[in-house]
């Protein structure tokens, strides 16, 4: 386990986390925080570099038929064959907000097969809990940065 610094106190964390908003933040100002306590479990490096971590951009995004929850992306990875990804985000997200954005995906899993779609990795998001409500934002990345790219 890797040992505490010394980093202010404010981005210690303790199990589990508890966070006040900052009070300068306009959207939640006063809210109640709660975001998961970290991994116990450490990971070598060699089962880390076995997930493939890339940019990919959004070129249609599509609710699935039938489904409440699901988003269905086609999605630029950089190898030139379009990608299709879902992801339960539609609670938080309409589908014409994330056309055209970058975003990081895990594209080397196996397949899952949902509402009849292969859905061929995972985008990766952020989540935490907001005055007992889930919070979910999807990381995106700067325009600039190609589809393809590697995340280390």
């Amino acid at each position: 386990m890797c040992e505490e610094t010394s980093t202010p106190s404010r981005y210690l964390v303790d199990n589990p986390i508890e966070l006040q908003a900052e009070t300068n933040s306009t959207k939640h100002a006063d809210s109640h925080i709660v975001v998961e306590p970290l991994a116990e479990e450490e990971v070598d490096f060699e089962t880390f570099s076995k997930s493939d971590f890339r940019v990919v951009k959004v070129k249609e995004c599509t609710a699935v038929p039938k489904s409440k929850k699901l988003l269905k992306f086609v999605l630029d990875d950089g190898s030139g064959t379009d990608r299709i990804i879902l992801s339960g985000i539609h609670a938080q997200y309409e589908p014409e907000e994330l056309v055209g954005k970058t975003l990081v995906a895990i594209v080397n899993l196996l397949p899952r097969r949902m509402m009849g779609i292969d859905s061929c990795g995972m985008i990766i998001s952020a989540i935490h809990q907001i005055d007992d409500e889930e919070g979910l934002n999807v990381l995106m990345l700067d325009d600039t940065i190609p589809a393809g790219a590697k995340l280390y």
